[in-house]
């Protein structure tokens, strides 16, 4: 089996395993999802969504975020951790948004990374959840789940893992099947336990079925 072939079965069983899988932040409009991506770097998504209702209802629009005072959001961020350069980077975030792009998230990728603490996997969330173009966000979850089934060989930095993946992810399939992967490392393929091997969907063609024996 070829990793595109490899590729496309794995797609296939996540998505009858986790058929409803989507972005675990909660958001109505693209620069909330923003905001809520940078908060959630070394921080739980379950925590950034608790921490955004009293930012969002303190300062509902791009314009009022980008005219707060940093403080003011260090002070409400705090919570999600390192909370002055998260509250530095959305702030000048806003800030560019407001002034350059006419109050309106970028939707393409290159004008994305022009943002302020808006990286490949920021910008991957926004083309793919916002804008429904192809993306690969690669997230801890991924990098670790996309070398241990073989699909990326010892790959560990994230553009690199993301190039290899582009190569045979059908480019429709990469959004929701990055989803589908934070779902199964939370779950199934874990970090900080020996996975599940037992239970896990792709326990026959995973290049690490025998990972929980070491």
């Amino acid at each position: 089996m070829t990793k595109k072939q490899l590729a496309l079965e794995i797609i296939e069983r996540l998505r009858k395993e986790y058929p409803d899988a989507g972005c675990t932040l909660d958001y109505d409009q693209a620069w909330k999802l923003l905001v809520s991506v940078r908060l959630a770097a070394q921080c739980t998504d379950a925590r950034v969504n608790v921490v955004v209702e009293g930012l969002f209802e303190k300062y509902p629009s791009v314009a009022a975020l980008a005219e707060a005072d940093v403080k003011d959001i260090e002070a409400i961020v705090r919570p999600c951790g390192l909370g002055k350069s998260k509250a530095r980077d959305i702030s000048a975030c806003m800030k560019m948004i407001q002034e350059e792009f006419d109050g309106k998230v970028p939707d393409n990728f290159d004008d994305l990374m022009k943002l302020p603490g808006v990286g490949r996997k920021s910008a991957n969330l926004i083309m793919g959840d916002v804008y429904g173009k192809p993306a690969i966000v690669t997230d801890t979850h991924c990098i670790r789940l996309t070398n241990r089934m073989g699909l990326v060989s010892g790959v560990k930095e994230p553009k690199k893992v993301e190039m290899e993946l582009w190569k045979i992810i059908p480019p429709e399939e990469g959004s929701n099947f990055c989803h589908r992967l934070v779902y199964h490392g939370r779950e199934v393929c874990t970090a900080r336990t020996q996975p599940y091997c037992d239970k896990c969907c792709l326990e026959d063609i995973c290049k690490k079925k025998g990972l929980n024996k070491k």
